[in-house]
């Protein structure tokens, strides 16, 4: 039975490097995927997922304006075992409805991987519907510099300061982010976010 799943952390724990193994798995086992990331986040080139532990793969983009389920219906015309899809807090409201009416509708599972919060700790809206449609959610871990598991991330400005407003969506890496633990989240930003 197909699902609709969301994997969800913070900055730097190796999404994408899950989605790429989950990717290898099935290839291993001689069955197509289909991988789609966010066009504006170019970091390893357009169309290209890579992990920060060197691995990657080509992959087909999605933008803000595209329907996602016409881009399945489209790619299922040749066996497609799963789609993966990466930076996924990137997609809109109704391309996570999309997704879903793929699965509901297509019966192909859909594998998305993101970041759950910004950092300011506030839901991005990609995530937010996930969390309300998905029929699974795993969460990827990863640590605070004190041990403790990390749910939130900052942002750092060019001289390394917390950045404590923006807009929600600045690409960038390890260079400009920090996943924390709450309790170091709030001690870098406050108790209430701007």
């Amino acid at each position: 039975m197909a699902k609709l799943y969301f994997n969800y952390s913070t900055m730097n724990a190796g999404k994408s490097t899950v989605l790429l193994q989950a990717a290898h798995n099935y290839a291993e086992r001689g069955m197509q995927t289909y991988l789609l990331t966010a066009k504006f986040d170019n970091r390893a080139g357009e169309g290209f997922i890579k992990s920060r532990i060197g691995i990657g793969s080509k992959a087909d983009t999605f933008d803000a304006g595209d329907d996602l389920f016409e881009k399945i219906r489209t790619r299922l015309e040749s066996p497609c075992a799963c789609v993966f899809v990466d930076e996924a807090q990137f997609l809109s409201p109704d391309q996570v409805w999309q997704l879903a009416r793929a699965v509901d509708d297509l019966r192909v599972p859909v594998m998305c991987y993101g970041l759950r919060v910004d950092f300011l700790g506030q839901l991005f809206p990609g995530s937010a519907t996930l969390l309300a449609l998905a029929d699974e959610m795993r969460e990827v871990r990863t640590i605070c510099h004190c041990g403790r598991k990390a749910t939130m991330v900052v942002r750092k400005d060019a001289q390394g300061r917390v950045a404590m407003a923006g807009d929600q969506v600045e690409i960038g890496g390890n260079d400009r982010y920090v996943s924390l633990c709450r309790r170091h989240f709030r001690e870098a930003i406050g108790d209430r976010p701007a």
